[in-house]
């Protein structure tokens, strides 16, 4: 399930925080305390009035509001101590303890520590006297011109001197006028350093550190770094100066030995680290630490990460940042500009009216607000730096150009930016000629814009995921001009080669804005085998086509696995494919797809049969799983008029995701499921409802003189499409003629067989008798739907029964009379799915009232949830043993009234208290004939013994793992050049056979388990 995450700060910074976290599929929510204009009620993100310095009110927030994770944005509730309280109180919490904290909170302990560790900083000598800071000044043997207030001063109590005079009136002014409070209590007075002033910032978990993209920030007010210092006026990143040797370097001496010695003084740093360095002559020296995000070098270094945040931090978090370390987009630059109020960083004017924000977004900028605030419905300043405009592009020159159209289309009153920032990156490529002409050298096939050896690399990551899609007839090896295929290899005696090619439309679209490409590749080939079924045909192989204007290697690195793994699904092999790098035919950022299946089916054994339908044939249709891949222009059409977002939750009768998620669900894969069923000759015709909705389709496979009426209140229509339905004022044949309408596919069979057909498709997936073939009057409609608009709009009515009412319901059952059934999952609840399908046969004897997770956002919660199953998520992390967590567990299986629990994926071992309690309720599936190879690796196990027969186990739950009494076992023989992989395949099959018929025979009473540990069976017929 989406989590609830709290961003701590009003500012830019803050902002693009909100901003990042919001992108991940695990948040369903971002709040901001006290945020600012730009992050209120802007999609997942909105305010939050929680007092921040009230430590004790924050954490009962946070405990009060599922809050699952707090991100600290400023320096001074770090400071604070904010991290150790909320941590204390059993809240996670992102950023360094207060004592950690002290590499920015005191500059003199910051000075001395660089020293005790050996890290390159500029001489200093700190002092609390202003008299003898002076004579210091003016008798060192350096230049000492740079004064620091030691404490925190917001950014700004740095003063550079030009002169020991100025540097002498900068000590007076910190130490005696207090110019920033008890900060310049202490001051560090350091040597003035020559260079290149860079930002180094990096993750760490407190032993692993993760460097971020260098940036470099622009202090000085005006153009040329001319004017007082400010917080800062923009940044660019990458910063150009810092190689990737130097920045190794860095990693080494800076960044890596702090994290070591500040662990090794007792206080281990978990969080974000900058370090700002001076490119001195003799090295890369420290300036400053802070421990946290700059302002504004977080918004331009955040718009380049490609990993989700919400995990990075995760990550970091739970010490595991070794093994998930962040991915950035290379080949990119980012700028921001900041614009700021008339008379900052002096005195300024509040409260004036800002316009034009939604033209720097059109242009496809980000816009960070950092003063800003609500008045009367209108976005105002409320501070110095107001908003920042960032733009990322190919190259530093085109960022900073579409950054500065941003700024000159938004106004308020005496605004204040730059126009040049990343000047100096700008000269530093001049010099290194990394910005000309190319007149002075060859040109490459690069320099156009097509990166080849991106091209190898994405090969070279993509071999392993069609290799594994090998079967018989095909090994899927990719590199060769052409991909082979051996009909005989695969069984065929006289077959016909089906082929069908599509794509997934703008569909491709949602996936882009939403930053998910994983699933769309499953829409790819679900759209093409799905059509291939319509001749009877068994999918054989596939081969796809990616094109985009600049190759992301790992974005369709993540399109190219989804393909190879909805190829498995379909039981085809991934033969080959074509990956275009086209420049300028696609903006930054979006690719198209297409694909092609081909398939077999023995001759005289096609489908459809045109001349054997007749009228009194009945229709199934099979359930989609969504919108699927047809329509989305009028979906992205009705977006544009709904006061929803993509990040927005779904609606409530949609289960809790975000509008987004809910839509890119992925198109069903009905080969492996429904082929077995078509080829049993009960079938006559099988359509997939695609492009043209169920109007479209069905006529396709019907003799032109029969039609067929459907009545919609025979199956269950999901919530998405009620939505569609209302909020685009779509007319009903608007709906039909465009989408599924929750009938993914349909099949056309003999009212004889009809009954033993659905029983066949019911196992598999979920089905209604929708219909009946009638004759078609000449000039009338193919199809007809009655109740459609009824049932979209919820409407109760009683459907028409095709046969018997038992066979025609397709509802849920009624929980009376039966035993109310927990599953125990952690992932994607593949087994939850035949325990969904086997309860809701009418003759079940269980009833699933609760589906419970320990991890969040899995697939097997949007299972449950889309069946209409209560879910709740369960945390194991934040509970200190066993025993805690599963008393957790336990108290929420009473309150639903928990009668027997099946454990399907749990990947927790439970403890011994909470399985003597429930005894002889608990059951558990194992991947093998137990008790033979108990344990994780069963599979490979069987295959290292050389047995032949493998199988799985249902069992009761004991306190020795995998030892309890056996209920059901189901064999599978283990074939010749079987893998890990494959034998997994056939055993999962079993399984879902398997575990629903052992949840029967326990819930009906017909075996439970005896006092002496043994299966007790009943006199019933087993």
């Amino acid at each position: 399930m989406a989590e609830t995450v709290l961003v701590i700060g009003s500012g830019a910074r803050e902002h693009a925080l909100a901003w990042k976290l919001a992108q991940s599929a695990h948040v369903k929510q971002v709040l901001v305390a006290p945020g600012n204009a730009g992050t209120a009620n802007n999609g997942k993100i909105s305010n939050s009035d929680v007092p921040a310095t009230d430590h004790n009110q924050l954490i009962k927030f946070c405990q009060s509001n599922s809050i699952s994770l707090v991100v600290v944005g400023p320096e001074a509730p770090l400071a604070a101590g904010l991290v150790d309280d909320l941590t204390a109180a059993g809240v996670r919490c992102f950023g360094p303890t207060a004592k950690a904290a002290q590499l920015e909170a005191s500059k003199s302990f910051s000075k001395d520590f660089m020293i005790r560790h050996g890290i390159p900083t500029a001489k200093y000598k700190s002092f609390t006297d202003p008299k003898e800071a002076c004579d210091f000044i003016n008798s060192a043997d350096f230049r000492a011109l740079v004064v620091k207030a030691s404490g925190l001063a917001a950014g700004k109590g740095v003063v550079v001197a030009g002169s020991k005079e100025e540097a002498c009136k900068a000590v007076n002014e910190i130490m005696q006028d207090k110019a920033f409070g008890e900060a310049g209590d202490t001051v560090v007075v350091e040597e003035l350093l020559e260079g290149e002033e860079v930002s180094c910032l990096c993750f760490t978990d407190g032993l692993t550190v993760a460097p971020m993209p260098p940036a470099q920030d622009h202090k000085r007010l005006k153009d040329g770094d001319q004017g007082p210092n400010t917080g800062g006026m923009g940044a660019y990143c990458p910063a150009p100066q810092i190689s990737k040797d130097l920045l190794d370097e860095i990693r080494e001496t800076v960044l890596q030995r702090t994290v070591n010695g500040i662990r090794e003084e007792g206080a281990p740093y978990v969080g974000v680290l900058y370090a700002g360095l001076m490119l001195t002559k003799d090295g890369p020296k420290v300036l400053e630490f802070n421990c946290r995000f700059g302002d504004p070098e977080c918004q331009v270094i955040l718009p380049l990460l490609q990993s989700d945040l919400y995990e990075v931090i995760q990550a970091t978090i739970d010490g595991r940042l070794a093994g998930s370390m962040p991915v950035w987009l290379e080949d990119h630059a980012a700028v921001t500009v900041v614009m700021a109020s008339g008379g900052y960083p002096g005195s300024y004017n509040k409260g004036l009216e800002i316009t034009g924000l939604s033209n720097a977004k059109d242009l496809g900028l980000e816009v960070f607000h950092a003063g800003t605030a609500l008045k009367d419905g209108k976005v105002v300043t409320s501070g110095g730096r107001v908003l920042t405009v960032t733009s990322v592009r190919k190259d530093l020159l085109s960022a900073l150009e579409e950054a500065n159209k941003g700024v000159s289309v938004i106004e308020f009153s005496g605004a204040v930016y730059r126009k040049d920032i990343g000047f100096r990156a700008i000269a530093y490529l001049k010099q290194h000629r990394c910005v000309s002409s190319y007149s002075s050298r060859h040109l490459t096939y690069k320099d156009s814009g097509v990166d080849i050896e991106a091209g190898n690399a994405l090969v070279r990551k993509i071999k392993p995921f069609a290799a594994a899609t090998a079967r018989p007839g095909c090994n899927a090896e990719l590199g060769g001009f052409a991909g082979l295929f051996d009909l005989k290899a695969a069984g065929f005696i006289d077959p016909i080669l089906v082929s069908g090619t599509d794509g997934v439309g703008t569909k491709l679209k949602i996936a882009q804005a939403c930053h998910k490409h994983d699933t769309i590749g499953q829409d790819l080939v679900a759209m093409c085998v799905n059509d291939i079924l319509a001749q009877g045909a068994e999918p054989l192989f596939f081969l796809d086509y990616f094109g985009c204007g600049a190759l992301d290697v790992s974005v369709a690195e993540s399109v190219v696995s989804g393909i190879a793994k909805a190829c498995q699904m379909a039981g085809c092999a991934l033969l080959g494919g074509e990956t275009a790098e086209m420049p300028g035919m696609y903006a930054t950022g979006e690719y198209d797809l297409a694909g092609f299946a081909v398939g077999a089916v023995e001759r005289g054994c096609m489908l459809p049969l045109l001349e054997k339908i007749t009228a009194g044939d009945l229709v199934i249709g099979v359930s989609s799983s969504g919108v699927h891949s047809n329509g989305f222009s009028l979906v992205r059409k009705i977006l544009e008029k709904s006061s929803l977002e993509l990040s927005s939750p779904a609606p409530p009768e949609c289960g809790k995701r975000t509008l987004g998620e809910l839509l890119l669900t992925p198109t069903k894969i009905y080969s492996k499921t429904l082929l077995p069923i078509l080829k049993s000759g009960h079938v006559k015709a099988y359509a997939h409802i695609t492009g043209g909705g169920l109007l479209e389709n069905i006529p396709r496979v019907l003799p032109s003189s029969l039609g067929v009426t459907l009545d919609a209140h025979c199956w269950k229509i999901p919530g998405i499409f009620s939505w569609l339905h209302k909020e685009g004022g779509l007319s009903e044949e608007e709906m039909s003629r465009t989408f599924n309408c929750g009938i993914g596919a349909v099949l056309v069979v003999e009212k004889t067989f009809a009954e033993d057909v659905l029983k066949d498709i019911r196992a598999v997936e979920d089905a209604w008798l929708i219909g009946e073939v009638i004759l078609r009057p000449a000039g009338s409609e193919s199809v007809e739907i009655k109740n459609l608009t009824a049932a979209l709009n919820g409407t109760e009515a009683q459907p028409r029964k095709y046969l018997s009412a038992s066979v025609c319901d397709g509802e849920r059952p009624a929980a009376e009379g039966k035993v109310r059934v927990a599953v125990l999952i952690s992932g994607t609840g593949t087994n939850l799915d035949a325990l969904i399908r086997s309860t809701r046969s009418p003759g079940s004897a269980a009833y699933i009232a609760l589906v419970i997770s320990n991890k969040a956002n899995v697939g097997g919660l949007q299972k449950a949830e889309a069946a209409g199953i209560p879910t709740k998520v369960i945390d194991h992390r934040p509970y200190s043993s066993r025993e805690e967590f599963d008393n957790a567990v336990d108290k929420v299986l009473e309150e639903f009234s928990i009668e027997l629990v099946c454990l399907a994926g749990f990947m927790r071992i439970l403890s011994g208290p909470f399985v003597r309690k429930w005894n002889g309720k608990i059951m558990n599936i194992h991947p093998s004939l137990l008790p033979s190879f108990k344990g994780a690796h069963a599979h490979k196990m069987v295959l290292d013994a050389g047995v032949r027969v493998s199988g799985c186990t249902v069992h009761f739950v004991a306190e020795e793992v995998d030892a309890g009494a056996i209920i059901c076992q189901m064999p599978v023989p283990v074939k010749f050049g079987d893998t890990v992989d494959t034998l997994s395949e056939r055993v999962k099959e079993a399984e879902h056979r398997a575990f629903p018929e052992a949840l029967q025979l326990v819930a009906s009473g017909v075996a439970k388990l005896g006092e002496d540990g043994k299966i007790c069976w009943s006199n019933q017929q087993i």
